[in-house]
């Protein structure tokens, strides 16, 4: 009997396992949403670089719009990849389930082959009624009745528990045939991304060459790009020291003014009481002189809490230049302290988020904006047509200007982000696309 009841509990712990099993996890539904977001991010950058060549011929920007859409390719074959080593995880799992299944299905035809064979050498009237009447007690003779009762309703499950598993197998049968033909699609579309991401490593290689064979008018066109980043990189240091040097002027001058009221009001005398008053109390040290204002420690909180999800400062573009080292045509290395987004000339500029502008200032033949934000500071460059004047007060997404075309003819915007410590990725701030 011990033997029984251990079957049916065996029964119903892998019939609730096997029927657990979700038809599609959450794992494979973020990664389709991702491969499909990919897909988007490609079509786009394809487009930004057919545009970019209307207009320029071969250069670093050219370079730059490939090597962004060769990390896109990188990422939706990194991204496949992911889904058939999950695949291959269900494949395992489904496998065992089906050896359970079939161990278990095996196990249960054997315990009801052998219920029947008792069952007819016992088929009798006369024997089950000398099992009943040869009981010592009437009270002993009502057990073996339900025991009968009993082990005829155990026969009647397990036939349907046979129905049941064989049921279930069948079931993981056809989902173990689904994933295996899914994961066959999954691999034509992985060879197709390979071979995609190929052919863009062997235009970037060309294109490559070609601008290593210009040579000398590739190197003028880097150290431009370089002189320019230095001009900006020095406005926005200079923008930055002279916050600081304005909020240590503002707060001198209020310490000041209050050591001149408090002498006033005790007419210029002064008087040892032994105690020290509040007024006197050192005020608690802030993290950055420039969180002077309660107004000031809110809007840098504010800042803070949005990273990862400020907005753009253009509407639609890609990266040219990424924030570090960027590694040029000829092995060259530039060393960016912001983002160059690519963009079409003339898109409107917006403001990251809110806060103060403190430069408006011109370089070259376009201009730059910097606007604080708390102890933060946001850089905009290589804009045109700017809206916005130093004091004045902006709210996140107001326009301040207009992307102007950068060295190689193309419109760009750069964009840095600062604190009085240094420089940090832009890209961790902005919301991702």
């Amino acid at each position: 009997m011990n033997r029984i009841i251990a079957t049916i509990i065996f029964l119903l712990i892998s019939g609730t396992a096997v029927l657990a099993q979700p038809p599609a996890s959450k794992e494979q539904q973020d990664l389709e949403r991702e491969r499909q977001q990919l897909k988007k991010e490609l079509e786009q950058a394809q487009r930004n670089l057919d545009d970019v060549r209307k207009t320029t011929k071969e250069n670093l920007s050219v370079l730059g719009g490939i090597n962004h859409k060769l990390r896109i390719q990188e990422n939706m074959v990194a991204n496949i990849n992911r889904e058939i080593n999950l695949m291959d995880n269900n494949i395992y799992k489904s496998q065992r389930d089906i050896n359970k299944l079939q161990l278990l299905l095996d196990t249960l035809k054997q315990e009801y082959a052998k219920s029947m064979v008792y069952a007819y050498k016992n088929r009798s009237n006369s024997d089950f009624l000398n099992f009943i009447f040869s009981s010592s007690s009437f009270n002993d003779a009502i057990k073996r009745v339900n025991y009968l009762k009993s082990y005829r309703a155990y026969r009647e499950m397990q036939g349907d528990n046979i129905l049941r598993t064989q049921t279930l197998l069948k079931t993981r049968i056809e989902e173990l045939s689904g994933t295996k033909k899914k994961k066959g699609e999954v691999l034509e579309v992985q060879s197709k991304e390979a071979d995609a991401l190929q052919a863009q490593q062997e235009e970037k290689n060309k294109i490559v060459e070609q601008l290593k064979a210009k040579g000398k008018e590739l190197n003028n066109q880097i150290a431009a790009k370089k002189k320019q980043m230095a001009k900006v990189n020095n406005a926005i240091a200079a923008a930055i020291k002279r916050a600081i040097k304005e909020a240590n002027d503002a707060a001198a001058a209020a310490a000041k003014a209050a050591k001149a009221s408090s002498t006033a009001s005790t007419g210029g005398a002064t008087k040892t009481t032994g105690k020290v008053k509040k007024a006197d109390a050192p005020v608690k040290a802030q993290t950055s002189v420039l969180l002077a204002t309660e107004a000031d420690v809110k809007l840098n909180a504010s800042f803070e809490g949005n990273k990862r999800n400020l907005p753009w400062p253009v509407s639609s573009g890609y990266i040219l230049l990424h924030y570090g080292s960027n590694t040029l045509a000829n092995g060259v290395v530039v060393v960016s302290d912001g983002i160059s987004i690519g963009c079409d000339v003339g898109t409107p500029v917006k403001s990251v988020f809110e806060g103060e502008v403190v430069m408006v200032n011109n370089y070259d033949d376009v201009q730059m904006v910097v606007i604080k934000h708390g102890r933060y500071f946001s850089g905009y460059s290589n804009i045109a047509g700017v809206s916005v004047s130093k004091g004045q007060s902006v709210k996140v997404g107001q326009v301040i200007g207009k992307a102007a075309a950068n060295l190689d003819g193309i419109g760009a915007v750069d964009l840095q982000i600062n604190n009085e410590r240094g420089g940090m990725d832009p890209a961790g701030w902005l919301k991702p696309r």
